[in-house]
């Protein structure tokens, strides 16, 4: 199958994200543990998921924040998508905002599954996980109206960090019965 070049472009940001997701997700789990706090109960691995995870809810928040402003101080826009056709700039906004609360939902989600299936000292790939969602969520902002080879790698960083995790507690549940105890 041959691929256009907005594919290949496409294709390269999302291989980088996936490995720089590995390497930093690996090295995070070896040599974070001393990062982490003294404890490690399920309740305290618990409060440290959500602590952690103000700060994906902050950056949700200001990417409503964004459409919001732009909505208020722009006329055609200011009464909303549901009413009005929509600049191109609440477009990008709207778009940029949805794909964050997605992400948002998968990261919050997988990191409360995280700490409660996985060894403690793996806690410490949440903070990983969280700065490479901050990363590629800047990413993509800036990159959406440059077209998805523009918004390839900041999709990856915030998306492969979650997946990897999800995959990893799955064989883990597999392999331990955790269910079944």
């Amino acid at each position: 199958m041959h691929l256009s070049d907005k594919q290949s472009s496409v294709l390269r940001g999302m291989l980088i994200g996936a490995t720089t997701t590995v390497a930093v997700t690996s090295l995070s789990m070896v040599f974070g543990p001393q990062l982490l706090s003294d404890d490690t109960s399920f309740g305290g691995r618990i409060a440290f998921a959500l602590k952690a995870d103000l700060v994906i809810v902050l950056w949700l928040g200001i990417s409503i924040a964004r459409l919001a402003r732009h909505r208020f101080f722009t006329p055609e826009d200011i009464d909303g998508g549901g009413l009005t056709q929509g600049t191109e700039n609440a477009k990008v906004l709207q778009a940029t905002l949805q794909n964050t609360l997605e992400q948002t939902v998968l990261a919050v989600l997988t990191h409360l599954i995280w700490v409660v299936t996985m060894p403690v000292a793996w806690v410490s790939a949440i903070p990983a996980a969280l700065t490479l969602f901050l990363i590629g969520r800047v990413l993509f902002a800036r990159g959406y109206t440059g077209g998805a080879p523009s918004r390839a790698l900041g999709f990856a960083l915030s998306f492969y960090p979650s997946m990897l995790m999800l995959m990893i507690i799955v064989f883990r549940v597999i392999q331990t019965g955790i269910f079944y105890r």
